[in-house]
């Protein structure tokens, strides 16, 4: 145990967070750290990208590579490293805002090619960073600084939306249950493909969401299928429990850089055909 100890706390950084004390995404850099670990994944091959918010600190806090990008392009960030070299284990972290305003139009695109690559969203259900703003994903009703009368726009579901897109894997976590999460995250870095994991990360300042949580937080059933696209979409369209796992999973399709590296000997013998008819046409 006091190595393992010891191998988490190599992956952090000299940078200590400086999150609010009690603010859920302590509990995913430990997560991601542990999972790190508990695979024996050396630094120097992980690769972290982010948005804007209180989650796009997150690379600074980790020892291994990382790229601070601008609001809501984690995702295209993250898709350029696993295609520069395939080889990296890489996240693309955010929150709901950054994820699901501002950069929604990545959403699509990075499942349905099925980039190797795990997406994690912190998602607190409002703007933290900014003070408390209602996001994509507050409920209907609520009240902050700037819905003082309470939200009236029907929020997204990450998880419906994901399965849908066709993520190859889809999961669900909660900030108090650290150590399911975990287990999650490993799971989503050994998956080949796409992975999201959308972490329920409360915001202990602008709106603590921990006891709600914890009263309708529940594990997917012992006998739940996680192939069963169906039965996957029907479980992320019930809001009267907060269920944790695994929600759908697909082995088999081909990583989005495997696809590209198929191609690239047809592309090569075409771009010898292109320098010829440039020379031929040459004054």
């Amino acid at each position: 145990m006091s190595n393992l100890k010891e191998k988490i706390k190599s992956y952090r950084s000299d940078v200590k967070p400086i999150w609010c004390p009690g603010c859920g995404d302590y509990a995913v850099l430990n997560g991601l750290t542990t999972a790190l670990a508990e695979l024996d994944i050396p630094a120097e091959n992980v690769a972290i990208a982010s948005g804007i918010g209180c989650s796009g600190r997150f690379p600074a806090f980790v020892s291994a590579y990382g790229f601070h990008g601008i609001h809501g392009r984690p995702l295209p960030l993250a898709t350029g490293m696993k295609m520069a070299n395939p080889e990296l284990t890489v996240f693309a972290v955010g929150g709901d805002g950054d994820g699901f305003s501002i950069g929604a139009e990545h959403l699509p695109h990075a499942p349905r090619r099925n980039v190797d690559i795990t997406y994690i969203v912190m998602d607190n259900r409002l703007y933290s960073l900014t003070k408390g703003q209602p996001s994509p994903t507050s409920p209907v009703g609520t009240r902050l600084k700037a819905s003082p009368y309470g939200t009236v726009e029907t929020p997204v579901n990450p998880m419906a939306m994901m399965i849908a897109y066709g993520a190859s894997f889809v999961a669900q976590a909660f900030s108090g249950k650290p150590k399911e999460m975990t287990k999650v995250i490993e799971e989503a870095i050994q998956h080949k493909g796409f992975s999201f994991i959308h972490v329920l990360s409360p915001c202990v300042t602008f709106y603590d969401t921990y006891r709600q949580f914890r009263a309708i937080a529940t594990p997917l059933p012992e006998d739940y299928d996680p192939t069963d696209q169906v039965e996957a979409f029907r479980l992320a369209l019930d809001e009267s429990k907060l269920y944790l796992g695994v929600f759908y999973k697909k082995e088999g399709d081909v990583p989005y850089h495997e696809r590209l590296n198929a191609v690239r000997p047809e592309r090569r013998s075409r771009e010898g055909l292109l320098k010829e008819l440039i020379e031929y046409y040459r004054p």
